[in-house]
């Protein structure tokens, strides 16, 4: 597992996702949980972003701390979302966590799914 600080941080949080994972996390029974990150293939634009609590930290794993939040990420997903932000927001049409991803050329309209660029850490330089 490797650390990533402040300094070399590659995914952040604004203050209200890191509020709303808070208490997310105080609501469940396990102080073990944190909440990883991962990007899998599917959705409407090839790639889709997806969250989930774990009580696991493997080995390959990216430990990320924005605002005092700790988030798990692979390798992998961390290539196709490097520099990105998670916020979360709430609107009529109801709540949720959006990722601004610097890596994606295009996404869907309903914002949980893209296309990595041609250029810069997307999947076409990954080698995939």
């Amino acid at each position: 597992m490797k650390y990533i600080d402040e300094v070399t941080m590659s995914l952040t949080l604004t203050d209200t996702a890191a509020d709303k994972i808070r208490g997310l996390l105080e609501n469940e029974d396990n102080s073990a949980l944190t909440l990883r990150i991962f990007v899998s293939g599917g959705g409407c634009s090839g790639f889709q972003y997806g969250f989930t609590f774990d009580d696991e930290i493997k080995e390959s794993d990216e430990v990320v701390d924005s605002h005092g939040v700790k988030l798990l990420v692979d390798p992998m997903s961390l290539e196709l979302i490097d520099g990105a932000e998670v916020d979360y927001q709430s609107s009529v049409n109801g709540e949720s966590f959006v990722i601004r991803n610097p890596n994606a050329g295009s996404s869907c309209g309903c914002g949980k799914s893209f296309t990595p660029a041609e250029t810069g850490a997307g999947c076409a330089n990954a080698g995939y």
